[in-house]
């Protein structure tokens, strides 16, 4: 990420400006930024009386927090959910967040959103056995080379 430029250099390009009579243009090139830079300072200087950059980088907090998330904590315990299921959910809520954010929530917090008791339908060609799957499905009988288990069915 790159760093702000120097507060010396954004008081030069705004005293060409305002006190120099330059435009924004003229001390853009002259001294090396872009136009928009330039603007942008000088725009600063007007409304706030300062130059100084915003805070880059810091603390961000979670969205989901407070009321939402012992909501959303109870939600994914008690029932069956999908993420974008989730994310329609909360919006009805009055919490407007994007599925990246419900899955760094659920994943941070641990909330498995798979479920535990699933069994695969039968084993894959290149994986073992499924177990149980087998016994029930048949898939212990022999398989020609050449003949994939999905053609005999």
């Amino acid at each position: 990420m790159g760093r702000a430029y120097s507060i010396d250099l954004r008081e030069r390009v705004v005293d060409a400006v305002c006190k120099g009579g330059l435009s924004c243009h003229q001390a853009a090139a002259q001294f090396g930024v872009g136009i928009s830079t330039a603007i942008l300072w000088v725009q600063r200087f007007r409304e706030t009386g300062s130059v100084e950059p915003d805070q880059i980088g810091g603390y961000k907090p979670k969205k989901i927090s407070g009321k939402h998330r012992d909501w959303l904590v109870q939600r994914c315990r008690t029932a069956d959910f999908t993420l974008r299921g989730l994310v329609a959910e909360l919006a009805k809520r009055g919490l407007k967040v994007d599925y990246r954010t419900v899955w760094d929530f659920v994943h941070a917090e641990k909330l498995s959103h798979k479920d535990a008791d699933c069994c695969r339908a039968g084993p894959s060609r290149c994986c073992p056995s499924a177990g149980a799957m087998d016994q029930i499905s048949g898939a212990d009988r022999p398989v020609s080379p050449g003949v994939h288990r999905r053609d005999l069915d």
